[in-house]
Parts: C-alpha cells; sequence; structure tokens
C-alpha cells in the first residue's frame, strides 16, 4: 500500500459514501484511477468491509474484555465471537485478557445478551465487560 492508498483508506474511514470522482480530487487521481485503486484495496484484502455507523445517543455499546482458556487458540475463540450478532470489532492482545470485543446494540438486553453468548463460547474462562457512557 503505497500514500496514494493510505489517503484513498483514510477518506473512505472519514466517509465510505465518499465518490470516486471526490476522492479522486482530493488524492489528484481520476474516477476510473480510484475506482481501480479501491477494487485493489478490497482483493487484497486491505479493505475488509464497509460498515454504517449509528448515531451513538441510538444504541449501546460495550467493550468485553475476554480471557480464553490456554489449551484452546485464541483465534478460535475469535472467530465464534465474530459471528456473534452485534460484534463490531475483535482485537487479540496482550495482557491480562486475550481478547478485546465491541459490541452493540439498540438496548442493554442486546448487548447483554451478547455477552451470554460470548460467555458460552468453548474456551471461554472470563469476561470483563465496560459499558460505553459517551463517545467523544
Amino acid at each position: 500500500m503505497n500514500e496514494i492508498d493510505s489517503q484513498i483508506v483514510q477518506l473512505l474511514k472519514e466517509n465510505a459514501r465518499m465518490t470516486n470522482v471526490d476522492i479522486g480530487k482530493a488524492v489528484g487521481l481520476s474516477e476510473g484511477a480510484v475506482r481501480n485503486r479501491i477494487q485493489y484495496l478490497i482483493d487484497s484484502g486491505i479493505i475488509k468491509r464497509f460498515t454504517v455507523d449509528i448515531v451513538p445517543d441510538l444504541e449501546f455499546r460495550a467493550i468485553i474484555m475476554v480471557s480464553v482458556n490456554p489449551s484452546v487458540p485464541t483465534s478460535k475463540i475469535s472467530i465464534g465471537i465474530r459471528k456473534l450478532i452485534g460484534t463490531e470489532r475483535i482485537y487479540e492482545v496482550t495482557g491480562e485478557h486475550d481478547i478485546v470485543a465491541i459490541v452493540s446494540s439498540q438496548n442493554i438486553e442486546g448487548v447483554n445478551h451478547t455477552i451470554e453468548d460470548i460467555r458460552s463460547i468453548e474456551g471461554v474462562t472470563g469476561t470483563n465487560t465496560m459499558i460505553v457512557l459517551r463517545t467523544v
């Protein structure tokens, strides 16, 4: 990924609905060149998906730190969490916990359901959850 690709990715992070023409104006490329670069970024796995951000006040979000039994591959647990409804992001991390999951729902019951689903995955030994109060 070169500097132009990095600029395109940053623009798409800020506004995934930005047109190829507008991106081209911002980075000094034609619409077709931007379209080709975005397709390359998708094909190469650099861009994995395009998402929708909901207004934070309309949903509940939680950060769930997950501890994994050392005999179970962390990646197996991450894949299981990724499949759960409400999962936004998964990070495999160092420290006291092995995985950090960001989950959201339109109500606290949905967040709680996802937490219970994570706890039921074989190999999960514990969780520690923080409810997000405000996004700044």
